[in-house]
């Protein structure tokens, strides 16, 4: 253990999917065929957003924040995935396994007050209707964003400042896909005792109180919707926040699987599912799901393409 002890980690490599590397190809050619769907759905959405003047909505605003975040979130991780894929492994300093873990834990941590400030959005526009306009400021809007991203780069900064303080020893070997917490935790040495308590206590700034938020918000939201006394009224009412109930589904769903559990006695390959599903997935999904469920967007969607067909 005291030889152990002795031979720190000054760099990180990453292995997963080295395992099968007939694979590879494959994995490549779909993960990049995923992120390019990824970058112009997103990028698409935010472009549909700022030319139809029927989408300058408080909820399009923080919508088009969310694609930009997803863009970023996606980015962080899914170049380096590649390239683990190609070169069947990679190094990484431990400064830049760091910087990667601060970017992800940043852009992760504000699509999460992002999606929080949607829920509240939508509780406003169905339970307080009259003072929507007056609530929802355009003012309100830049201060509620500028919070989620002031928020996100504490929490950032903090749990990685923490977790890099811990010591790493022995392995550097990492079967992950980038540099996360899950798998770092599993090559400390020594007392990791108060990093992981500042690590847990910001954790909880970030999930737990963004789904407090979106609960009571859709609580209020649910008892709002009972009281319209017209079966179509309710359906019609409800429609307008069923994007934004799948999202919070799927997002908050993998991150409650992967940060909120017990990690012990989980496989690796688990774990990967897992974070490849909330790192190229979701992101890839955001625009379809905002676009297929929503009449506005769809109806935007249409106008432009109606002017394309006219040049």
């Amino acid at each position: 253990m005291a030889k152990k002890n002795l031979t720190l980690v000054t760099e990180f490599i990453l292995i997963a999917f080295t395992d099968y590397p007939e694979r590879a190809l494959p994995l490549f050619l779909l993960f990049l065929f995923i992120y390019l769907i990824t970058l112009l759905g997103n990028l698409g959405m935010i472009i549909l957003i700022h030319v139809d003047h029927r989408l300058h909505t408080p909820m399009y605003f923080l919508l088009s924040h969310l694609s930009f975040m997803d863009m970023c979130y996606s980015s962080v991780t899914v170049p380096q995935m590649m390239a683990v894929l190609l070169e069947l492994g990679a190094t990484l300093s431990y400064t830049r396994c760091a910087a990667q873990f601060f970017l992800f834990t940043y852009f992760g941590s504000i699509d999460c007050y992002l999606l929080a400030l949607m829920a509240y959005d939508r509780y406003v526009a169905v339970c307080q209707p009259l003072l929507y306009v007056t609530i929802m400021t355009q003012k309100a809007r830049l201060g509620f964003v500028a919070g989620a991203y002031t928020a996100g780069l504490l929490s950032a900064l903090v749990r990685t400042v923490a977790a890099f303080t811990l010591s790493f020893c022995g392995t550097n070997e990492i079967d992950f896909i980038f540099c996360d917490l899950p798998p770092l935790l599993k090559l400390t040495c020594g007392d990791s005792y108060t990093q992981e308590v500042v690590i847990i206590v910001f954790a909880i700034f970030v999930i737990p109180a963004c789904l407090v938020v979106i609960l009571v918000s859709y609580l209020f939201i649910i008892l709002a919707v009972i009281r319209i006394p017209s079966a179509g009224g309710r359906a019609k009412t409800f429609s307008t926040c069923t994007s934004h109930l799948t999202a919070v589904s799927l997002f908050f769903g993998t991150l409650i699987f992967m940060y909120l559990r017990d990690n012990s006695g989980q496989s690796s390959e688990e774990d990967r599912v897992v974070s490849v599903f909330y790192t190229t997935v979701i992101p890839m999904l955001n625009p379809l799901i905002y676009s297929l469920r929503n009449k506005e967007v769809k109806e935007a969607l249409r106008k432009i393409l109606n002017r394309a067909k006219l040049f």
